[in-house]
């Protein structure tokens, strides 16, 4: 493309998506890059304008019709927000299309799922040994329509097979780690990720580490600053090497550096407590179901936690990314993560 590329972002208030945004305001051809964010709050608008030189576009994620005007007016839409939320889904490929009819071009998504997709109902009783890989095609086509985040994942397949955009899937693990950057210090972007907070905080509320059933699944994880990075690397590789990034069926990005047991989570959770004094003994105990109920909302996300979800970074490590964090990186996060909440209650 000649001139600068005009680029749209869900999901700048949340963790990851403030995370890119920072990375994308810091990459080096910054200055090519023409970014409008959608935004809920005025304020937080008024900071992305006046101090960030980033345009905004403030709706609800419920504003279909302008959300559909502004991905028709960008090439690049990069939606960070919600994974599972269908009719916004469908108003960014109606975006696309609308683009692609009127001006011919070929506009380029990169959506955000999560590896909840590749999920089992282990409840933490085993460890599977099924493992996906992001270059395994039809392991992935394998994958039965009705699981956790694929409703939209396929939408977003199928407007690559129909030809009117390039469609790319991010799917970040367990990301861990405190968010350190402009959006966060401006007030604009949360800095804390949900799983293993949300464990953590169920864990300060019953005074013991708790875990689902026996921990023994597993799952894979990522630093927040690493999984930036591969957005970064998939993009740079989409605007200068279009014909060999992967899109469609193809473009799915598995987002891991590392793999852990939920019980690894929940003994470093008892092992911070026991230290901090919050705790009588640094062993968890499993939660009950009354406990899943009251800390986790329903018996499905509860159980949720002790699902197997294995997965291989394979496609992103062969266009370069190369996450610098490892599984021993998570679970030392979780400590400082901890005190960080033990303040807060």
């Amino acid at each position: 493309m000649t001139g600068r590329i005009p680029i749209f972002i869900t999901g700048v208030t949340g963790y990851i998506g403030g995370t890119l945004l920072d990375r994308l305001l810091n990459h080096p051809d910054a200055n090519t890059f023409d970014i409008t964010a959608l935004v809920r709050n005025s304020e937080k608008a008024r900071i992305l304008e006046s101090k960030l030189g980033v345009k905004t576009l403030i709706a609800s994620h419920a504003e279909h019709d302008r959300i559909e005007e502004a991905v028709a007016a960008n090439h690049v839409i990069l939606h960070i927000a919600d994974s599972d939320d269908e009719p916004l889904i469908k108003a960014i490929l109606r975006g696309l299309k609308r683009r692609h009819d009127t001006t011919g071009d070929l506009p380029i998504l990169i959506h955000t799922s999560g590896t909840g997709l590749l999920t089992d109902n282990a409840r933490g009783e085993y460890a599977t040994e099924t493992i996906y890989s992001d270059l395994n095609i039809e392991q992935i086509k394998s994958i039965p329509p009705t699981a956790f985040h694929h409703n939209v994942d396929l939408l977003v397949i199928g407007a690559d097979e129909e030809g009117y955009a390039r469609t790319h899937i991010v799917l970040p693990s367990t990301v861990y780690g405190i968010a350190a950057h402009l959006l966060v210090e401006a007030g604009i972007s949360n800095p804390y990720s949900m799983q293993i907070p949300l464990l953590i905080r169920s864990s300060l509320a019953r005074k013991r580490a708790g875990v689902i059933g026996k921990g023994l699944s597993l799952w894979p994880s990522v630093h927040i600053d690493d999984i930036a990075d591969m957005y970064i690397v998939l993009l740079d590789s989409i605007l200068h090497h279009p014909d060999t990034t992967g899109h469609g069926w193809e473009g799915l990005y598995f987002g891991e550096s590392g793999e852990h047991r939920w019980l690894d989570i929940s003994l470093a959770i008892g092992r911070a407590m026991y230290e901090l004094g919050l705790a009588d003994s640094p062993d968890p105990t499993p939660f009950s179901h009354e406990e899943i109920l009251k800390y986790f909302g329903n018996e499905w996300f509860g159980y949720y936690h002790g699902t197997n979800s294995r997965a291989r970074a394979d496609r992103a490590r062969a266009l370069g990314w190369k996450p610098t964090h490892s599984t021993e990186d998570m679970l030392a996060s979780i400590k400082p993560e901890l005190e960080v909440y033990a303040k807060k209650q």
